[in-house]
């Protein structure tokens, strides 16, 4: 019974969702439609994780991963081309802002808050450092091309590429994210695969059996539902956001920050739900998968969105945003190097995270 009230509001809730949406498209909401519009962004996204973990038990690992990574990412990308479309000058850095808040928080929040779950529950999280090293240092590769490289760049003035620096950072990160699913899917699966304390690796999941393809396919068309419902659901409240941003003196950044938050949401959830099921390894490839496809997929898009988005586009992070950006990489590097982590290296990434969270309002 339990299982099947669970399936029908997982069922109705995106598509009540995704109802809202049309009705208060392109609308000016009172704060107490503010608030019913919340409720049912809050509900579309805990039914996008019920889909997207059906979706992932079907498929297996590291494939459940992956689909929520890269639907959450390209809806990402349509709310960020939208706002910038409609928002003039000041979202010149909102791409910026947005994708650098994805990367602490997936890279800080989602993998410390993982590593904490997992070190809670067994004492120490093992995962594969071969997959979760390269994945790694793929982020940290495409977030140095994209977002610092341009600070130092000299062909325009300010924090941006020229036409031709930009279009060799979106080719080269789109080309790193596509080796990266290659090597991830096919050539070394096993190195994604969730394992054991004792390094067992974990092919299934062994307390259920794998939903039906009907389910399955009934679970990926309502994942895409709930998620188009969570993003177009976050733009309506994003003025909100922004007059409360304004209202309290807050630097145009925070919005940025904030929408990364209410986008990860899904997949921040789903992450620890895995890490509380000992899937370690699961929760990190979200975490950096969601990280390597919100710049490999957002910094191409955008690229080529310039061609007919007006003013200019501000990638360069500034001098406190590279140094927190060193830091996750150097504390993230040696996380992933052994293996194995404890309660330390999760409280260490959170507080990570903590600090960008602070700065971003109080810079």
């Amino acid at each position: 019974m339990e299982i099947k009230i669970r399936r029908r509001w997982t069922t109705y809730v995106p598509v009540l969702a995704l109802a809202a949406l049309v009705l208060t498209w392109g609308r000016d909401l009172p704060p107490p439609l503010v608030v019913l519009v919340a409720l049912f962004l809050g509900g579309a996204v805990l039914a996008a994780v019920h889909h997207a973990e059906v979706v992932a038990h079907k498929v297996g690992e590291p494939y459940g991963s992956l689909v929520l990574a890269v639907a959450v990412t390209i809806i990402e990308v349509a709310l960020i081309v939208t706002l910038m479309i409609s928002g003039g000058d000041k979202t010149q850095s909102l791409a910026r802002d947005t994708v650098f808040a994805a990367v602490m928080i997936t890279c800080n929040g989602l993998l410390g808050l993982s590593l904490l779950v997992g070190a809670l529950r067994r004492h120490v999280a093992v995962f594969n450092p071969e997959g979760t090293g390269g994945a790694f240092a793929t982020v940290a590769t495409i977030a140095a091309l994209s977002l610092v490289l341009p600070t130092f760049t000299t062909s325009r003035p300010g924090p941006q590429f020229s036409p031709a620096q930009l279009g060799f950072a979106a080719v080269a990160s789109l080309a790193l994210y596509a080796l990266f699913v290659t090597v991830q899917t096919r050539r070394h699966r096993d190195y994604f695969l969730p394992i054991t304390t004792a390094g067992q690796v974990i092919d299934e999941e062994d307390h259920l059996d794998p939903p039906s393809g009907r389910n399955a396919r009934t679970s990926l068309g309502m994942l895409m539902v709930a998620l188009v419902a969570v993003v177009g659901l976050a733009k309506g409240v994003s003025p909100a956001i922004e007059s409360a941003v304004d209202s309290a003196g807050l630097p145009q950044a925070v919005v940025g920050v904030a929408i990364a938050l209410l986008v990860l949401l899904p997949e921040t959830i789903a992450a620890v739900r895995a890490a509380a099921r000992d899937r370690i390894q699961t929760s990190l490839n979200l975490a950096l998968g969601s990280a390597m496809a919100s710049i490999g997929l957002t910094i191409p898009a955008i690229a080529v969105a310039m061609i007919w988005l007006p003013g200019p586009l501000l990638l360069g992070l500034g001098g406190t945003q590279m140094v927190l950006l060193a830091l996750t990489v150097v504390v993230g590097t040696l996380t992933v190097v052994p293996g194995r982590a404890n309660v330390l290296q999760g409280g260490v990434h959170l507080a990570l995270l903590a600090a960008f969270l602070f700065l971003a309002a109080s810079p």
